[in-house]
Parts: structure tokens; C-alpha cells; sequence
């Protein structure tokens, strides 16, 4: 692996293919909460019935499931702009056209309506972020992946904070079609981008459409360690995903406010967060990716047991924000490494649906294993759920023994 220090990790930091996947993650994640937190809001202004409200979740099965058309951006390569950015750009003015027409329905009087042109959003943002995915792969060095994820995480979630509570706080003085208008015009830096950056080198392309849809699966199913690769992206942050999703019931029973909560995960969890990828992705360049999953590994683990020092504690607003601004720092960090890892093991040829495929297995911990979290910790108290969470989390770490040791380098 190149050795980065000083002057050149400034200058890798600072290049052009770091900003595009700034840039990149930014158009990924504003248009997400358009159609979750945002709409939400107009449909209950709108007094929709709330079982219409909760069926609205429906129209974001395209991430979900992005796989299945993910080969058709390996195999079909539009004639102009190249594979990536072609397909980049008329997923991008389509999403853009989509998130307009979405503020122009009435949740009212058509809701069906609405959810039509909300499932256009997600079908299309869907449909970005493949191409997006396979371009950060094929456009980032091995040794850049780190650093090039942790900026697209970081831009990932600056867009959705700008959709979410920017879109909120502008319904308070505009009308919701006013704010979908705006949030579509945001689109405009991430199609420019698109049209300004080049387009990454192509080592091999799909010939047909079957060996598109096939090829991926037997390119990765016949490497060596494959299968305990995918027990790893289930594996590794499953205790972190298990805590985060009883930690407002955690603190609610500590006795801290709702406004303590927000006040506290608002200021430390963002900046933390995006603190912490940034920063692993700085790390990355020096450690190189395994090196880098190991470290942030045990940091999640130890930050996760950080909560049952705090339910040992009890109420303690200095306390509460050490241990979420420590998580928060730590959950960015090892987030890069898990992203660019898979990035990583991605084959060029096939990036757009084997990163599909990954991502979307990436997904499972978080509906499966925190399905069960309630009754555990009912079961156990807060203080022993939390250790099993730390405890649950040590076989996905175990595994880098068998394909990520400490002195190897992941190359694809």
C-alpha cells in the first residue's frame, strides 16, 4: 500500500475525486427523507388517515430490492456520457422531475396519487445510488476507498439533514409544493457534478444480459472465503445496530427529557458522526482497510459497552453526552471502513450489481436482529442487554482472522 502523510494526504483530501464523492453522497441522501420524515408532516397537516400515513412506507421497497435491475447498468452502456455518467445523469433529472411532481399531488383529495409519484422518488434515487456506488469503485483507488466512502457518508447524511430539517423548517413559512420544488432545484449541484467529472476507466463489461445477471454471483461465489465475507457485512456492526435501536427508550427511562435527548443527540450524534467518518477515512489512508476494520471494530464495542456504564450511572447529562458523542464517533469510523470494505470486494466489471447485492444484505441486520431488542432487553435490564450487545458483536469482528488479518491489505 502507498504510504500518504502530510502534504500528499492533504492533497488526496482535497482532489477532485473526493469532492465528487462528497457531492455524490449529498445527491444520494437529500432525497431519501422526502419521502419518509417530510411527507409524513404534509400528510398529517393535511389530516390523512393515519393507516394511509403508515402504508406511505411501502414506497421505499426500491431500496430494498435495487438488485434486481442493478445488471442493467452493468450490461447497457447509453451513448453519451459513458456507462456510469450516462445512466448517472437520467437517473439524476429523473429523480429531480419526480421530486417536483411529487410536491405538486394533493395528499388530500389523492393520495394514491401521491404515493405513485413517491415510489417515482424512491425508484430513481434507488437507481442513483447503484450508479453512484459503481462509479466511487471505479473511479477511487484501493487505498483512496476509505477516505472516499467516509466523504460520501458524510455528504449522505448532510443531505438528509438538509431534507429533513431544512424541509420541515420551511414548511413553517412555504407551502409543501414550495419545498419539494426547492429540495428538486438541490439536485442541480449532483447533476453538474455528474456532467464536469470524468468517467472512470471500464476493465470489461458484461457481453449479454444473462452473463450480467449471472456473472456477478459466480464471479464472487467462486472466490476464495466468500461466504464468510457475507457473514462479516452481516456480522459486524449487528451489536451496534441492536443498541441503537432501544436507545431512546433507554434514555427515556434514565429519566432524561425529550428535549435533553434531542438537544444532546442533535449537537454530539451529527457532528460526531460525521466527525468520525471523516476522521476514518483520514486513518484508512494511513492503516489501509483491514487494519482500519479491526481498530473501528473493537471501538463500536467498546463505545456500545459505554451504555451499560450509563445505565450503571444513571441520570447524567455529562455522562449522556460522553457516551453518544463517543458512540456517534465511532459508529462514523467504523461505517467508512464497513462501505469501503465492500467497495472493495467488489469486481470491476460487475460493480453495479455486486455493490447492490452487498448493500442491500448490509440492510438485513437492521429490520432482523433489531426485531428482538425490545424483549431482550425487558428480559435482561438495560445494563446485561447492552454487554450482549458487545458480546454479540465479537464473532463478526472474529471473522477478519480468516480473509482481513491485521498485516494483509484488501485489494479486489
Amino acid at each position: 500500500m502507498r504510504t500518504v502523510v502530510g502534504t500528499s494526504t492533504l492533497k488526496t483530501i482535497f482532489s477532485r475525486r473526493m469532492l465528487v464523492s462528497f457531492v455524490m453522497g449529498f445527491a444520494c441522501g437529500l432525497p431519501l427523507l422526502l419521502t419518509i420524515t417530510v411527507l409524513q408532516a404534509w400528510m398529517k397537516e393535511e389530516e390523512v388517515d393515519l393507516t394511509v400515513i403508515g402504508m406511505m412506507a411501502l414506497v421505499g421497497v426500491p431500496y430494498t430490492v435495487k438488485f434486481l435491475w442493478a445488471p442493467f447498468f452493468d450490461r447497457y452502456i447509453p451513448r453519451f456520457l459513458g456507462r456510469r455518467r450516462g445512466w448517472l445523469v437520467m437517473a439524476q433529472i429523473a429523480l429531480m422531475i419526480a421530486i417536483a411532481a411529487l410536491g405538486l399531488a394533493n395528499p388530500r383529495f389523492n393520495p394514491w396519487m401521491m404515493a405513485f409519484a413517491a415510489f417515482l422518488v424512491t425508484f430513481f434515487s434507488a437507481s442513483q445510488d447503484i450508479v453512484v456506488d459503481a462509479y466511487r469503485r471505479e473511479d477511487l483507488a484501493d487505498e483512496e476507498l476509505g477516505l472516499g466512502s467516509s466523504l460520501y457518508v458524510n455528504g449522505y447524511r448532510i443531505g438528509m439533514l438538509l431534507a429533513s430539517g431544512g424541509g420541515l423548517i420551511l414548511s413553517d413559512y412555504t407551502s409543501f409544493p414550495t419545498v419539494y420544488l426547492i429540495m428538486a432545484l438541490c439536485m442541480l449541484p449532483g447533476i453538474v457534478t455528474t456532467l464536469l467529472t470524468p468517467e472512470p476507466a471500464m476493465i470489461g463489461a458484461p457481453q449479454t444480459f444473462r452473463e450480467a445477471v449471472a456473472g456477478p454471483l459466480i464471479d464472487y461465489f467462486t472466490r476464495e472465503n466468500a461466504i464468510l465475507m457475507l457473514a462479516f457485512i452481516l456480522l459486524y456492526k449487528i451489536g451496534d445496530t441492536m443498541a441503537g435501536a432501544m436507545t431512546t427508550p433507554f434514555y427515556l427511562e434514565m429519566g432524561f427529557s425529550k428535549t435533553e435527548i434531542g438537544a444532546i443527540v442533535k449537537l454530539f450524534g451529527f457532528w460526531a458522526t460525521v466527525g468520525g467518518a471523516f476522521l476514518g477515512g483520514v486513518l484508512m489512508l494511513r492503516l489501509g482497510i483491514n487494519r482500519a476494520l479491526w481498530v473501528f471494530g473493537i471501538l463500536q464495542g467498546v463505545s456500545t459497552a459505554g451504555f451499560a456504564v450509563l445505565a450503571r450511572i444513571g441520570y447524567s447529562l455529562p455522562a449522556l453526552s460522553g457516551v453518544i458523542a463517543f458512540e456517534n464517533l465511532t459508529a462514523g469510523m467504523g461505517t467508512a471502513a464497513y462501505v469501503a470494505f465492500m467497495a472493495s470486494i467488489t469486481n470491476r466489471k460487475f460493480t453495479a450489481t455486486q455493490y447492490a447485492l452487498l448493500s442491500s444484505l448490509m440492510g438485513v441486520p437492521r429490520v432482523v436482529a433489531s426485531a428482538p431488542t425490545g424483549f431482550l432487553a425487558k428480559q435482561f435490564g438495560w445494563e446485561s442487554f447492552f454487554i450482549a450487545c458487545v458480546l454479540i458483536a465479537i464473532p463478526g469482528i472474529l471473522l477478519l482472522l480468516k480473509f482481513a488479518p491485521w498485516s494483509s491489505v484488501v485489494k479486489t
